[in-house]
């Protein structure tokens, strides 16, 4: 993307202490700046922006990327991760995909397997659904709750809005002290409508290439689809801060949603300013030793 960029991705981003409705943020965006030729043509040269600045990253190791995508099923997490991060260098991305907690996890807080993928300096992180699963999946079916055996919370009438609301506030200020820390942190719930999850439902079913996609327990979690809009308002509410903002990107259109997602990535990685880092005047004398040393072998 270029220094000037073509697109503006704040819209998409909610403001700290706004209150939104979901609804007002549209899934396909019909007038969009440029056309599926020109995207894409955008989307590789942003690509290999990407990996230059990973570069410097990398070699910098003062600060780590914590990518947050949260999405209803076939809005596209993979094939975004996939796109994005073709470029980069595999050796600083780690992706991590988050399934329903083992008994092992649960035995833990909520935080904890996720704290052992994070990103280390230097390194990006992609989170493929994440700790907001416990604000999400657990506000739907809060029977779920009962499984994580906390202290005061013995029968579903106890998980009311005084425990989300306590939640939303472990989660705060979780990503602060990462954020205080060095970790920069984007979050994007890839915003798809109910019609177009309808739509790729029925082409994982006819296609037999993409049956390994489908699952017979999507169509079980999109009968609650309301009760997810819901909930993902309510943490957007809460949970979109300065240190952490949440972006909601329009999904119908996969090219658009990839270029918004890549664009917001990249401004941020801008701002930090990162530069190669620079060697002591003793390093590099050094240095020029080896090199004579170097050049006088035969």
């Amino acid at each position: 993307m270029p220094t000037k960029p073509l697109i503006n991705v704040l819209p998409y981003k909610i403001k700290p202490g706004k209150k939104i409705k979901l609804k007002s943020f549209s899934t396909n965006i019909k007038k969009k700046p440029l056309d599926k030729v020109k995207g894409e043509e955008l989307l590789l040269k942003g690509i290999t922006d990407l990996a230059n600045l990973q570069d410097k990253l990398y070699a910098n190791k003062e600060y780590s990327i914590l990518i947050v995508l949260q999405a209803m099923d076939a809005a596209g997490k993979d094939g975004t991760i996939k796109h994005l991060m073709s470029g980069l260098n595999p050796t600083g991305v780690n992706v991590s995909s988050f399934k329903a907690p083992t008994s092992n996890e649960l035995e833990h807080d909520y935080f904890w397997r996720h704290n052992l993928k994070l990103p280390a300096r230097g390194e990006i992180g992609i989170f493929n659904r994440s700790h907001y699963e416990n604000v999400l999946v657990t506000k739907v079916h809060p029977e779920f709750i009962l499984k994580e055996n906390l202290p005061g919370i013995s029968t579903v009438k106890d998980v009311d809005q005084k425990f989300w609301k306590k939640r939303y506030d472990q989660i705060n200020r979780y990503e602060k002290n990462l954020a205080e820390n060095g970790t920069i942190i984007l979050k994007f719930f890839l915003n798809v409508s109910k019609a177009e999850q309808k739509r790729r439902f029925l082409d994982r079913i006819d296609d037999p290439k993409k049956n390994w996609k489908f699952s017979v327990a999507d169509m079980k979690e999109r009968v609650y689809w309301d009760q997810y809009q819901q909930a993902y308002e309510d943490l957007f509410n809460h949970t979109s801060t300065e240190y952490a903002p949440w972006y909601v990107i329009p999904a119908d259109d996969k090219w658009y949603m990839r270029i918004l997602v890549g664009a917001a990535i990249y401004q941020q990685f801008q701002k930090l300013n990162i530069a190669y880092p620079q060697v002591s005047k003793e390093t590099r004398a050094e240095f020029l030793k080896a090199k004579d040393v170097l050049l006088k072998e035969k």
